[in-house]
């Protein structure tokens, strides 16, 4: 009797919520390991139908390659995010919770979950609605810029974190294809300590930036000194309610590192006030403060700084 053809097996995809600087950045990088794992990379969109849509990207010694990547629309999302083995979610930290509850009802319950943004919140906001599946963090210190729509250029080398939060570690071929081809990236089996250390430098210096108007070097200044070192004290005391220890000075030293490393940049939140955009402040100092308001303390410096930002965010002009 003669045997049926076999089916073929879809190989599981990695799917991307969110195209902007850092999605695009991170498609090409894994793109760029072979054919295979080009072929299993996916973006969710919010179109009603899926296309392939080519995408430029322009690398930091400023050599331009276009890729072509599918973009599932929201027909074919029972069919296409139910063979999603890592859903890679790099939306704005607002946008997280409504983001990733809009496809979740269409993964499979072993689908594993890394969320990469700015900011920390939104890993607790999740966490009820994952319903078992797996859940690891991840920060980024690569720059990019987004040209237009589907052009994205590479700005800036930076170092990848990334690690497990809650439920099975991701496969080890998913960590080695990561490790891999996101330049300068890191496994780590604790990943909290490292979000906080990136934390406190995002809160120091990106609402500064932006409600001064200018560029991390201009932090250097001996005006700023007082508000930076007051703002990651309340931190680092609100940590350790939490249960974790940071070293203040070490985190001080680190912050201005940052600043002199970065000094002609201008942080994503001065950009965000800049383009009158919705700022993560809610997600940095923000942050700090539900977390202090937990444990009962008291943070004025980074309350005084989320207030700052609200007010420049209420003088938008839409």
């Amino acid at each position: 009797m003669p045997s049926r053809p076999s089916t073929p097996v879809s190989p599981k995809q990695i799917t991307i919520l969110g195209a902007g600087a850092i999605g695009q950045l991170i498609f090409h990088q894994l793109a760029e390991a072979n054919q295979q794992t080009a072929s299993r990379l996916n973006f969710i969109s919010k179109e009603t139908d899926s296309a392939v849509t080519p995408l430029k990207f322009t690398t930091l010694d400023g050599q331009q390659i276009t890729r072509h990547a599918k973009f599932v629309g929201l027909k074919d999302y029972a069919h296409e995010l139910a063979n999603t083995e890592l859903l890679l979610v790099c939306v704005k930290a607002y946008q997280v919770k409504a983001a990733l509850n809009s496809v979740l009802p269409y993964l499979s319950a072993d689908a594993h979950i890394l969320l990469l943004h700015n900011g920390m919140g939104p890993h607790l906001e999740v966490q009820p609605d994952l319903d078992s599946r797996s859940l690891s963090l991840g920060t980024t210190s690569q720059g990019a810029f987004r040209i237009d729509r589907y052009h994205v250029k590479q700005t800036g080398a930076g170092l990848t974190q990334l690690g497990a939060f809650i439920g099975a570690e991701l496969s080890e071929e998913l960590k080695t294809l990561l490790l891999s081809n996101i330049d300068r990236s890191t496994w780590h089996s604790d990943i909290l300590p490292l979000l906080w250390q990136k934390l406190a430098i995002n809160v120091a210096i990106n609402p500064l930036t932006a409600i001064h108007d200018c560029p991390n070097g201009e932090l250097a200044k001996i005006e700023y000194r007082d508000t930076i070192h007051k703002a990651v004290k309340e931190l680092v005391e609100v940590a350790a309610a939490d249960g974790l220890k940071l070293e203040l000075a070490l985190l001080i030293e680190r912050v201005y590192q940052v600043i002199e490393l970065t000094a002609q940049n201008f942080s994503s939140m001065h950009q965000d006030v800049y383009h009158q955009r919705q700022t993560e402040i809610d997600a940095i100092n923000g942050f700090v403060l539900k977390r202090a308001q937990t444990h009962q303390i008291s943070a004025p410096f980074n309350l005084r700084l989320v207030e700052q930002i609200k007010q420049l965010e209420a003088k938008y002009s839409y």
